[in-house]
């Protein structure tokens, strides 16, 4: 049984910052492109960053580039999203997926999903 656990989110204000985890477990996950989506209520789905199974490539939402950063540790079976300069416009559920395509950046090309973090951002 393939199971992501996000964890990490909380409520914060304005400016902080926060680490979310997701945890892997039930496939091979340096075979696996692994990213992060987020859903604020009422809102779609929206990528917010992918990473290569190597660790060899990202990508990011081209609004959240310099603010976040998605890493991956083979060895912990763990993906990473440090998330600096927190905005109240970050508030959302934050997902963690796992696929195998090259297209980091669409929702329809992971194939696992977790269950989220919620990260709530005062002002």
């Amino acid at each position: 049984q393939v199971q992501l656990v996000e964890s990490g989110g909380g409520l914060v204000q304005a400016g902080d910052s926060l680490r979310l985890s997701c945890v892997v477990s039930g496939l091979i996950f340096s075979n696996y492109t692994m990213g992060w989506f987020r859903q604020a209520p009422g809102k779609e789905l929206d990528f917010v960053a992918g990473i290569s199974w190597n660790n060899s490539r990202t990508h990011y939402l081209n609004s959240l580039k310099g603010r976040f950063t998605i890493s991956r540790d083979n060895a912990k079976n763990t993906v990473y999203l440090q998330m600096n300069s927190l905005k109240p416009e970050d508030t959302a559920v934050y997902y963690c997926a796992a696929g195998r395509s090259q297209f980091l950046g669409y929702a329809g090309r992971y194939d696992y999903w977790g269950q989220g973090t919620s990260v709530t951002v005062s002002s």
